[in-house]
Formats: structure tokens, sequence, C-alpha cells
């Protein structure tokens, strides 16, 4: 079997106040409503499992970009959005942190009731993917946090989070049900994680004798420690830097929807009437609606379309984010009565952003990019668990990355 990676994160403590939490619930559900409809809930259970996407979108939904944080409040904000959608939509979301990841198995039961699956079977895989995780891997992160996300057609992921007192790190783990052949004889073909020597790993092909003899008592470490694939590991520092971000995606990005005029593109016609503000967001919520896999190795950028609650790299823009999802909301809706149009404007964003990079030169103007937003945040209602951003009594530096 093959899991699809993990994240080692920062351990940080925190709230995500209301007025964060259910913008976050609506633009999520705007986000997946549109993969569903534009490819299918395979689509989103697929995504689900890729610890680089997921990163992303917790960056573009406004949570910190690289704190541990972002899995609970995304995941939360997921289910309380998406469940109450789950016959539409075909996805359920079940378990959640502490006491909730214990509620898993009833409410996959209720799934099962629902939608017909075998939900015995399916319980049995969420069990198995935590026991891996927890008890036969054993690599120094206490499992706190387990989701089972499952569509109508049986196939499902798995995001759970284990706690690293002593590192003051916690690690991600995603599983997806594609090429499930066995949970207990080397289920990781990618196993990841920052290496830390040996490890108890009752998975490996060389503890397979100590298997036979008991499944208890384990005597001898692998010899062999996994080689890492596919591993994303954040930061300590809070800030958004310039080596945080691939400077040619983002400076393209800015220079279209701030220098560019949209009625300049025909394609986007059908977004005229929209600010540079909002549409830097939406090109952001594209390409993690539309972008391939390699389009995500840097999350920290998907930060520059709706900040952060902490402030970095600036302050969440509330009235652009309810503008954002106002924009992709309708367009969802439009799509289901045969009017496309503006969701085929939306995709285009993420795709003439990607042409304008091959030909992009960016300079090293990254800070007046963040201290532009930042002194700009009163305007789009910045706001931060702290506070509301207040008028600047300075001038403003330009917006530029070229």
């Amino acid at each position: 079997m093959k899991r699809s990676g993990s994240a080692d994160l920062p351990l940080h403590n925190g709230h995500v106040p209301i007025w964060l939490s259910e913008r976050m619930s609506k633009l999520g559900l705007a986000i997946v409503e549109t993969l569903v409809s534009e490819f299918s809930s395979s689509e989103v259970i697929k995504r689900m499992s890729d610890p680089f996407w997921f990163q992303s979108l917790g960056a573009v939904m406004g949570m910190d970009w690289h704190s541990s944080g972002i899995t609970t409040s995304v995941m939360g904000a997921l289910k309380r959005a998406i469940n109450p959608h789950s016959k539409d939509l075909g996805i359920y979301i079940c378990g959640g942190k502490g006491k909730q990841s214990t509620q898993t198995p009833d409410e996959l039961l209720k799934v099962g009731y629902a939608s017909g699956l075998n939900a015995n079977e399916l319980v049995r895989n969420s069990k198995l993917a935590a026991k891996v995780d927890n008890t036969a891997i054993q690599d120094g992160f206490q499992l706190y946090l387990h989701n089972f996300i499952v569509n109508d057609k049986g196939q499902w992921s798995v995001i759970q989070q284990g706690m690293n007192g002593n590192s003051g790190m916690a690690r991600r783990y995603h599983w997806h049900s594609e090429n499930v052949q066995s949970f207990t004889e080397q289920p990781h073909t990618f196993i990841y994680g920052r290496n830390q020597g040996q490890i108890l790993n009752f998975t490996d092909a060389a503890a397979a004798s100590t298997k036979q003899k008991s499944v208890e008592i384990a005597t001898e470490n692998p010899d062999r420690i996994l080689s890492e694939i596919r591993h994303l590991t954040l930061p300590n520092h809070h800030d958004v830097k310039a080596k945080d971000v691939d400077l040619k995606r983002l400076g393209s990005m800015l220079w279209l929807t701030h220098e560019k005029q949209p009625q300049d593109f025909e394609e986007l016609l059908l977004l005229k009437g929209m600010g540079p503000r909002t549409l830097q967001s939406l090109a952001l919520v594209s390409e993690v609606i539309y972008g391939t896999p390699t389009r995500f190795d840097d999350p920290a950028r998907f930060s520059f379309a709706h900040g952060g609650k902490d402030g970095h790299p600036f302050p969440v823009p509330t009235v652009v984010y309810d503008e954002t999802i106002a924009m992709l909301k309708t367009a969802v809706d439009k799509s289901r009565i045969g009017n496309s149009d503006k969701l085929q404007a939306i995709r285009k964003l993420s795709e003439i952003a990607q042409k304008a990079e091959s030909d992009f030169e960016p300079n090293a103007n990254f800070d007046a990019v963040i201290r532009k937003e930042r002194d700009e945040s009163w305007r789009y209602g910045g706001r931060t668990v702290f506070d509301k951003s207040q008028s600047p009594n300075h001038n403003n530096n330009q917006l530029s990355l070229f």
C-alpha cells in the first residue's frame, strides 16, 4: 500500500477566531464543490492524501502557513461545511481531534447506513491506519488527531497527526486507499520524516520473523530505515520569508492581477469589475483547485491569498475573503444550471498565471510586497487574532516583484 506522504510542523498553541473559522468553512465548501463539479469526488479524496496540497489549502484559507494548527482547523472547517451536503457531494468526513477521533467508528457506521457502503470494512481500515502510525511505526510521535474521509464509491483517505513533546514538532500522516494490498507488510512504500536514526517498525520486511514469534515483543530494531520520499518539513520561523516561496510563481501572479488589467485578457472578461486584490486571491484559489501536484511544493505562496490569522505574512483581508467566497460560490451555482462561463474564467486564472511564468524574471523586492499588504490591510478589513488593522500614517510601497 502507498501512503501518500507526511509533513513535519512546528507545534503551535492558540485558537481560530469565529470570524475566520466561519469563512474557512465557506471557502472550503466552495473549493470542494468546485472540485467535485469539475472533476469528481475521487479527486477530492486524492487531493486530501497529498500533504503539499493540503498545506496549500490551509494557507489559502487564511491559517498560519506552517503550524500544526493548520491540520485541526482545516479539517474542522471542512467537516462542519461538507457533512451537511454529503448526500449531494458524495463525501463524508469522520473523526477529528482528541475525543472526536474516538467517535470515528460510530460516524462511519452512520455513513454506511446512509450510503450503502460496507461500514465494518471502513471502520477496520480506519483503526488499522491509526494503529500502524501509532504502534507499528514508533517514530516518537503520538497520535492525537484522526480524520477518515470517504466518498460514496468507497474510496478513502486518512489524515492523522501525532505530537512529539521533546522536539516541539507535530507530524501529519496522509493515507490513500488506492492500491491498498496490506497494512502490515511494508505498507509504507513511502515513510517520510526527518531521519532520527533507528526506529521500531513492525511493518518492515526485516521484522517478519519477530512478528511471527510475537506481535507484542520486538527485541530487534530494523537495520534499515526506509528512505525519505515526498516529505514536507516546515521551518520554525513564523514569518514568511523569500526563501519559503517560489518568487517566479508569486511574482508573475502579482504582475497579472495588479499590473495587467483583467480586460486585457479575453478569457477574463467575465470577471470584469472585480478589483485586483480580489483577483489575486481568486488566482491562488484557482490554482488550489486546478493546479497540478508540482505546483504545491511551496505552500507558503498560498498565504498571499488571504494572509494568516497571526498576521503572517499579513492580516486576513476579510472583505477580500468574502468577495472570493461569493465569486466562487456564484460560479459553482451557475455551473449547476448549465452556465459554466464564470467557472471557466476562474480556471483560466491559473492557466494564464502559469503561462506568464516562462518569461517572468522577479527581483528581490519581496519585503516590499509584504509591507504593501500590511500597510493597505485596513482597506480590506484586515484582521488578526490580536486586533483589526489600522490606517497607516506613512506612504505605501510599490507592490512589485519585477
